[in-house]
């Protein structure tokens, strides 16, 4: 029916690997600002090793990694070398022996010559901030970068991110009907899809302000269903509240609300305040009802109180007064 109204089919498929378009997140990349908002996408999305993994001086330096190695990738690879694949071929190839300091790995080498070419590069700078640290150090860094792309020893999961067809920047340039199929019960390779609407947000945001003039030509409209299984997209409840001047709209649909507070903890009530309608089908989770009846306020009613008394002596009273009840309680 779409294909018949003009539409082009894109499909993203995390169940079936087989069954999706391929979709290279590198294939988006066109600044060093990309390089950091993708490795923060996948710090987000991903766990690295043990208790290590959560405390903010490793994640720090996973990041700095990270960079290093999609910033050389980014630059220096060649066209069909820029994916995933490379990086974890690069992370593996990254050996540090504790007993010696000196040992250079193919990486230290690669990163070596670059800096005798370009001492400034980009690449070259986060990999010296990355090289400080000590060998069992660096050892512990490279074992929870190691965790954190582990679903990427799958090789399915690796030919699927190493070309590109979903062609995401043309979504608001002609009518396009992308299909995201996500497990609702395995969230193993759900950082895939946290990625690719990271991406897709700030492509097309980026598209409206410097191609079109602040707006698509063909509006994008974004129903995000299961959301809270999508993982977290870095900065949505900022993107959420500035998408729509560029022609772009985006559909929450959640189970319970308090699954959005899980994901985005404080950030949750901004995204629910940049939504301007609420569709509620019912439910039973009480911090959902409560917010919802707090939102929808009271009306006003006549409240009637009759009293009597039974003894040698009838007295009857009637009490009048208005008073507030919830609409929905």
């Amino acid at each position: 029916m779409l294909e018949d109204n003009g539409y082009e089919i894109k499909i993203l498929n995390t169940i079936n690997f087989k069954k999706s378009m391929k979709y290279n997140p590198f294939a988006y990349i066109r600044s060093e600002k990309d390089i950091l908002k993708l490795v923060q996408t996948i710090i987000a999305n991903t766990k690295g090793e043990g208790e290590k993994a959560g405390e903010d001086f490793w994640v720090k330096a996973e990041k700095l990694y990270y960079t290093a190695l999609i910033g050389y990738i980014f630059y220096e690879a060649p066209r069909e070398e820029k994916n995933f694949a490379t990086l974890l071929d690069m992370i593996d190839a990254s050996e540090v022996r504790e007993d010696d300091e000196t040992y250079m790995n193919p990486i230290d080498r690669l990163f070596e010559a670059l800096e005798k070419k370009e001492p400034t590069h980009f690449a070259v700078k986060q990999y010296k901030k990355y090289k400080l640290a000590a060998g069992k150090t660096a050892k512990s860094i490279l074992i929870s970068c190691g965790a954190r792309l582990a679903p990427f020893d799958i090789q399915e999961l690796r030919d699927l991110m190493k070309e590109d067809e979903l062609e995401l920047d043309t979504l608001g340039d002609r009518k396009t009907a992308l299909f995201v199929i996500i497990s609702d019960t395995d969230d193993t390779f759900n950082f895939v899809v946290s990625i690719m609407y990271s991406q897709l947000f700030n492509l097309l945001c980026d598209k409206a302000d410097d191609v079109y003039g602040g707006r698509l030509p063909v509006h994008v409209r974004c129903l995000l269903d299961e959301f809270a299984n999508i993982g977290l997209i870095p900065k949505f409840e900022k993107l959420i509240a500035t998408i729509r001047s560029r022609e772009i709209s985006a559909s929450i649909i959640l189970q319970a609300q308090s699954q959005l507070k899980a994901i985005y903890k404080d950030n949750a009530d901004t995204i629910v305040g940049n939504c301007d309608s609420t569709l509620f089908l019912g439910g039973k989770e009480k911090t959902t009802l409560k917010e919802l009846s707090e939102t929808l306020g009271k009306e006003t009613i006549d409240l009637y109180n009759t009293s009597e008394t039974r003894s040698n002596q009838k007295s009857f009273g009637l009490n009048y007064q208005k008073t507030g009840k919830e609409l929905m309680s």
